[in-house]
């Protein structure tokens, strides 16, 4: 619709403007004519009393008909202080009002004209005014206020019409200039942005600010910057795509490579030589890191997680198979592990999900204890409220270094160990955050660490964040 285009709206905004001004023009412009038709009205009847003047001795005929032709109904002037009635003819009626045109401001003749447009009856006025041609000190006259009326609606009438015209015209030529001015231009910009989006790696389809108007070329400046920022990063997201492709196939290999080598190097345990005893426990311990680095690349590698499927399961039973297998792992090092949990504690959650977020935990506890090479101790304890269930995996290992602290849950950045790649605890943050919980770090020190889940009981949390 014309009303909801910028051009259309433009249209009638141009319109009522031009006819706002043209009313607040009307009405001194009825008033200039009142005043012009009442001097025209004074101008015959001076003429008709000169008539009068040259010969005294007109009759009554000729006496009412130059009456008639100046339009009143009589002609008083005053010449030499002496007041003078010229042509004179039954009033039939008292006169109404008096109109001084001699001393009239412009907001009285205003006021006049809106009291004569206003007042539909036929009376009565008498208007006062200088004579011409220094015909006297004033000249005065009677006549009916009806025909002045009717002018001044004819006059009105014909410039409310050329009003309404020039209205016309002028929103036309006003609509053909916006058009081509700055509807063209902006339909141009949205053309380029809708060639843009169905293909925004073309740096061809970017636009190139060629606008005339200031402000349509700043706009398009910013949309090329724009469209050239986000065409480079398209094209570095694809790049990254693809390494990130070579990267898991390669990872992928090279952990089939790594687990061989590991087989070979466990066997190196059982050897005599004293070099080979203690060079293999260091070898083993770099493949086992090069192992568990390429399983992270891969497991983060991917897309994105798949959600979590939703079932009742008993945390109990989740932590106990974590901890057998940490225990296993911890060998003959001096780790204690302590579980805290309610035989009967059910939580709504993926269990394949929640055992790879509590193993990563255990397992970057278990390895920061080794690497201190002193005994400690790894935790997990749960418990629920109202509003969620909690579950704390806690250690007395030597705590997070400042820049595992600083880039905690970044993948790359925020390794505990040294080695490590960071993201054990990035991939269990995302998992965590699929359940519409968190994962925090409650605290960290020479005394320990401790890791915080929280997972909500509402079933809505649940039901978005599992979309």
């Amino acid at each position: 619709m014309m009303v909801n285009s910028l051009s259309g709206r433009f249209l009638i905004l141009t319109t009522v403007f031009v006819m706002l001004a043209e009313v607040l023009i009307f009405f001194p412009s009825v008033a200039g004519f009142r005043e012009d038709y009442l001097q025209a009205r004074l101008e015959r009847a001076q003429l008709a009393s000169l008539s009068v003047l040259a010969d005294d001795m007109l009759d009554a005929e000729l006496e009412r008909e130059l009456l008639a032709n100046a339009g009143v109904f009589n002609v008083v002037l005053r010449r030499d202080d002496v007041r003078q009635l010229a042509l004179s003819s039954p009033i039939p009626e008292p006169i109404h009002a008096t109109y001084d045109l001699r001393d009239g401001t412009a907001l009285s003749l205003v006021v006049d004209a809106v009291r004569t447009l206003a007042d539909p009856e036929n009376r009565i006025i008498r208007v006062i005014g200088a004579p011409v041609q220094q015909g006297g000190l004033l000249i005065e006259v009677t006549m009916e206020q009806g025909p002045l009326r009717t002018a001044m609606i004819d006059y009105g009438l014909r410039i409310l019409a050329f009003s309404a015209v020039l209205s016309v015209v002028i929103a036309t030529l006003l609509f053909i200039a916006v058009q081509r001015l700055l509807v063209r231009p902006i339909k141009g910009v949205v053309g380029h942005m809708q060639t843009y989006a169905e293909a925004p790696e073309d740096a061809r389809r970017i636009i190139t600010p060629e606008a005339h108007i200031r402000e349509i070329r700043e706009a398009e400046e910013a949309l090329a910057s724009m469209q050239t920022q986000l065409t480079t990063a398209l094209r570095q997201k694809e790049r990254l795509a693809q390494l990130g492709g070579a990267v898991a196939k390669v990872s992928h290999d090279l952990r089939n490579i790594l687990t061989s080598a590991q087989l070979f190097a466990d066997r190196l345990d059982g050897s005599e030589d004293p070099l080979v005893r203690r060079m293999a426990p260091k070898l083993v311990g770099s493949i086992t890191r090069a192992v568990h680095l390429t399983e992270s690349t891969l497991a983060f590698g991917r897309a994105e997680e798949p959600p979590p499927t939703l079932t009742r399961v008993k945390i109990a039973s989740i932590v106990g198979d974590v901890i057998d297998s940490e225990r296993l792992a911890a060998g003959e090092h001096d780790i204690s592990f302590a579980e805290d949990i309610p035989a009967g504690l059910t939580i709504r959650a993926d269990a394949e999900q929640v055992h790879r977020v509590i193993l990563n935990l255990v397992r970057n506890a278990r390895q920061a204890i080794i690497a201190t090479g002193r005994p400690g101790e790894i935790s997990v304890r749960a418990t629920e409220d109202d509003a969620a269930w909690w579950i704390e995996v806690a250690d007395t290992g030597p705590g997070l270094p400042p820049k595992a602290r600083d880039h905690l849950f970044q993948p790359f950045q925020g390794g505990a160990t040294k080695g490590g790649s960071g993201l054990g605890l990035a991939i269990a943050a995302e998992l965590i955050r699929g359940h519409g919980g968190r994962l925090d770090l409650a605290r960290t020190g020479p005394e320990g660490t401790a890791f915080t889940i929280c997972l909500p009981k509402a079933e809505v949390v649940l039901a978005e964040a599992a979309e």
